[in-house]
């Protein structure tokens, strides 16, 4: 295993870009349960938390596909410079904001800005990585590395921003402080890494219709298809609409673990609960990216959706935090395999000069997913407790599973 990733870790730049990259990415994990745990503790409503969370998830969602176009055309620190400089200073008025008990739309408006201009991390590096390697199985290797170090994130993120936005010495919004500090340093950081930034593409050529049959040319060295909407692929509508519902689950299950932590009168055990979740997703990406499966792409992406929605069917029946843990824990094991997949499928269906948005969408889905999530299991812990709310996420993941198999005639085609 760990010859296959030193493989890709010995190119000049791949260690320092992935660090940075690393540290950039905490927030994606921090934010959503640093907002639940400030805005009902001050407002006292876990509806509140999510409306403020989902403000946040929705203008990323909106956001980030409309950067990661304008990477693609103009280079990532051209466009990612200032948006990172901005959404930092949103963060600084969230949490100020929220410490004096303003109106959640002012909370809900600084929200949405901090997430609208934070951009798609994953899918910056995840283009440096295909920029830089030619073989399909190190873009493999390398794509597992990132799922195993967005792990990373979600293990100890979650543990973190649970730390210090309750620990009695600091304020509530601490956590928020954290993300700034973290979005802001690893993002400046990763931007200034001039050498391994992807060349732009600053104009898109029509695609070329072969001589006689009217139909899209392919790129004669990637053997992708003509230049259409990254949308118009069935292959990636299909995915972003799996990872729109695969979100949705995740922001559900933000807010059910603190309900059940708050019920089982652990509500600082929270953070340990999503961490574990994360320890599972962690190891299944190394041992996934270690070796080349034989699967294809669509039985991978399936397999790894069925997975998570029987574990996650099982997270209301836990008697207790303990018993919780290990469901999480194992059914963490599918997310890594699948998120993988997922994003495997988007990088062989897209042109070049649409990797980034094409990340960017999947990316987006789930973020618009997480708020979707989040708003829903708030309302629905709201009204009857965690076991409505993990009743939402075993919802939620099975409706991923019945999109997917409703898009294999798309997905198949994805090799």
């Amino acid at each position: 295993m760990a010859t296959s990733y030193r493989t890709i870790l010995i190119h000049p730049g791949a260690r320092s870009f992935t660090s940075a990259g690393l540290i950039a990415r905490f927030p994606m994990s921090m934010v959503g349960i640093s907002t639940i745990l400030a805005v009902e503790e001050l407002y006292g409503s876990y509806t509140a938390a999510g409306l403020v969370s989902a403000a946040n998830f929705v203008a990323m969602a909106i956001g980030a596909p409309i950067l990661a176009r304008c990477v693609d055309r103009y280079g990532q620190s051209r466009v990612m410079l200032p948006a990172v400089l901005v959404s930092s200073l949103s963060l600084v008025g969230l949490a100020v904001a929220a410490a004096v008990h303003a109106h959640l739309g002012i909370l809900a408006a600084l929200s949405a800005l901090a997430g609208g201009l934070a951009g798609s991390m994953g899918s910056l590096v995840r283009a440096r990585w295909t920029a830089m390697l030619t073989r399909p199985e190190e873009v493999h290797a390398a794509f597992s590395l990132e799922a195993a170090l967005d792990e990373v994130a979600f293990i100890l993120g979650p543990v973190l921003a649970t730390a210090v936005c309750t620990t009695p010495l600091l304020p509530v919004t601490s956590g928020w402080v954290t993300c700034l500090i973290m979005h802001a340093a690893g993002g400046l950081w990763f931007l200034s890494q001039r050498a391994t930034e992807p060349v732009p593409h600053p104009r898109r050529h029509a695609a070329e219709k072969d001589e006689g049959t009217g139909e899209a040319g392919r790129d004669s060295t990637h053997g992708f298809e003509g230049q259409r909407p990254v949308l118009r692929h069935g292959a990636v509508m299909a995915t972003v609409v799996v990872f729109l519902l695969s979100g949705a689950m995740f922001g559900a299950n933000d807010v059910a673990a603190v309900a059940f932590a708050t019920e089982a009168g652990h509500k600082s055990a929270s953070g340990l609960v999503l961490a574990v979740w994360g320890v599972g997703s962690f190891v299944a990406a190394l041992l996934y990216g270690s070796r080349t499966w034989g699967w294809p792409l669509w039985k991978q992406l399936m397999a790894g959706l069925v997975g998570l929605a029987v574990g996650a069917s099982t997270f209301g029946f836990a008697p207790s935090l303990v018993v919780l843990s290990v469901l999480a824990l194992l059914t963490g094991l599918a997310i890594a395999p699948t998120l993988t997949s997922g994003n495997n499928i988007v990088q062989v269906t897209v042109a070049p000069s649409q990797l980034t948005e094409g990340l960017a969408w999947v990316s987006t889905a789930l973020n618009i997913g997480v708020s979707i999530g989040s708003l829903l299991a708030g309302q629905a812990t709201d009204a009857g407790g965690s076991r409505a709310g993990y009743l939402a996420v075993a919802a939620f993941a099975w409706g991923a599973v019945v999109v997917g198999v409703l898009g294999l005639p798309a997905l198949r085609r994805a090799r």
